[in-house]
């Protein structure tokens, strides 16, 4: 039977249908361009979802990938030493939406109307819909020793996250907060070089099990540093559409999941 929306999350502590608990949610994303809510998921659910991603993570696919900073073909014109040109590493283990169960709480808190109306709220959309395919609503991704996620900026305008596992250590999320503007397309290549080659300074976010994240990844360049030790750490992806019927194209698809459906 599907657990209830209350069984999984904390209502008490995060009462998503509170108008000023929203308030306060957005105007902080709003400021910060992060928003944790650390004790998001109740403790019992925490076991549940990490046994449940344990049972299933022989069905992950595993890849290792080198891309830039702007996920974006190289520019062979500007130089093989250009930043924008500069190949970064990305590693994990993936499942994917359909290899979730029905009735897990993960499905009972992307479904739930209250938790989908407060995520729009909180990063000023009018509504969220799911992907039309049945892969890229739900990933659970498996970082395990040596494993990381490069440098990068994201091409969605925010991401959502619950952390289910953190390993014995690394793992540790850190961030550069808007430097750039791709709207105006102004890519910044001095102040990224100046990230990649350790000469300005980041910020960390300490991150435990149970907690939900928003992030506004799209002009902040961010990463996760590699896992150590031998406990893996298991991160969820909600990922939602400001419009119905999208899917993730098949380019992208097979790159992160390794198949189209």
């Amino acid at each position: 039977m599907k657990a209830t929306l209350d069984s999984i999350v904390d209502l008490a502590a995060c009462p998503l249908d509170d108008a000023d608990f929203g308030d306060s949610c957005a105007a902080i994303l709003a400021h910060d361009g992060v928003l944790t809510l650390p004790g998001f998921l109740k403790n019992s659910a925490i076991t549940r979802l990490v046994a449940e991603a344990e049972a299933t993570r022989d069905k992950a696919y595993f890849t290792a990938s080198s891309h830039n900073v702007y996920l974006a073909a190289p520019r062979p014109e500007l130089g093989e030493t250009h930043v924008f040109n500069r190949q970064i590493t990305s590693s994990k283990g993936c499942i994917t939406t359909d290899q979730i169960a029905a009735d897990s709480g993960l499905k009972t808190i992307y479904d739930a109307p209250e938790f989908r109306a407060f995520i729009a709220h909180v990063v000023d959309e009018v509504a969220l819909y799911e992907y039309a395919d049945p892969l890229s609503s739900i990933n659970v991704h498996y970082a395990d020793a040596g494993q990381e996620l490069g440098w990068h900026f994201d091409n969605s305008e925010f991401a959502i996250t619950l952390l289910l596992q953190a390993p014995d250590a690394g793992g540790q999320f850190e961030f550069v907060r808007d430097l750039r503007d791709a709207n105006a397309d102004e890519m910044n290549f001095s102040g990224v070089a100046a990230v990649l080659d350790d000469q300005i300074g980041i910020q960390q976010l300490a991150v435990e099990p149970g907690t939900l994240m928003l992030f506004r990844g799209r002009n902040s360049l961010h990463r996760v540093t590699p896992t150590i030790g031998s406990k893996t750490r298991i991160l969820v992806v909600l990922a939602y559409n400001t419009k119905p019927g999208i899917a993730l194209s098949e380019a992208a698809r097979m790159t992160f999941f390794g198949r189209l459906g």
